[in-house]
């Protein structure tokens, strides 16, 4: 289903993947509200903001984006982006079951997780680097066009994700979704059972707070 180009390979990327079916995307659940306030108390527990910035997770995706020449203290990756804004107000905006399913599993393995509506997306899918000019319109922004320097994943007809940061609306979960592709994003010095692990949270969150079923195997593509 999904696929590196030559060029992502060389830079140590992979992906680690799987899908689950038969999800019921519901918004303003109690019982996500309250895992919510849990995962909101670890956190605070846990890290401040010097000692994210030192974690040697967060470091390795700070590392990678410097290395595409993109400043991860202005474009963060999605994960420490999730804990930083714990870590500043305290709170953590529910979405809905799925997405926030995706969330906790983040924050707890700090790997960027990205979930796809399956409907939405038209295989097979492409790791690659962006082409200059291309546009990309992400969930809850303007629409970007991509200086060349952007890894991406596209479909066939479409990017859906900047890596390891950004999804995109066209592939976004909605209360119509019935099917998911859950994406965790490796770099050099993330242990790939960590991006697994990242994944299985993912899925069993998803069981508990949208009765998802029908998961497929863990994939890792490298």
């Amino acid at each position: 289903m999904i696929e590196l180009s030559s060029e992502v390979k060389k830079l140590g990327i992979y992906l680690t993947y799987a899908t689950v079916g038969e999800v019921h995307v519901e918004k303003d659940r109690v019982d996500v509200a309250e895992y919510t306030k849990k995962i909101i108390n670890e956190v605070l527990e846990r890290y401040t903001l010097e000692s994210l910035t030192r974690h040697p997770i967060v470091k390795a995706y700070r590392r990678f984006m410097w290395r595409l020449g993109i400043d991860p203290t202005k474009v963060r990756p999605s994960s420490e982006a999730l804990v930083r804004r714990i870590l500043r107000t305290k709170s953590l905006r529910n979405i809905n079951n799925v997405v926030d399913s995706g969330n906790f599993a983040s924050i707890e393995t700090l790997v960027p997780i990205g979930i796809y509506d399956l409907a939405k997306l038209r295989p097979p899918l492409l790791l690659r680097y962006a082409k200059r000019g291309e546009h990309f319109l992400p969930i809850g922004g303007r629409e970007e066009v991509l200086k060349g320097n952007e890894v991406v994943l596209a479909d066939s007809e479409k990017i859906v994700h900047i890596f390891p940061h950004r999804d995109s609306i066209y592939s976004a979960v909605s209360e119509e979704t019935k099917s998911v592709l859950i994406v965790s994003a490796g770099v050099p010095a993330v242990p790939k059972q960590l991006a697994i692990e990242a994944v299985k949270k993912t899925i069993n969150y998803i069981k508990v707070f949208a009765s998802g079923r029908k998961e497929s195997e863990v994939v890792v593509v490298d």
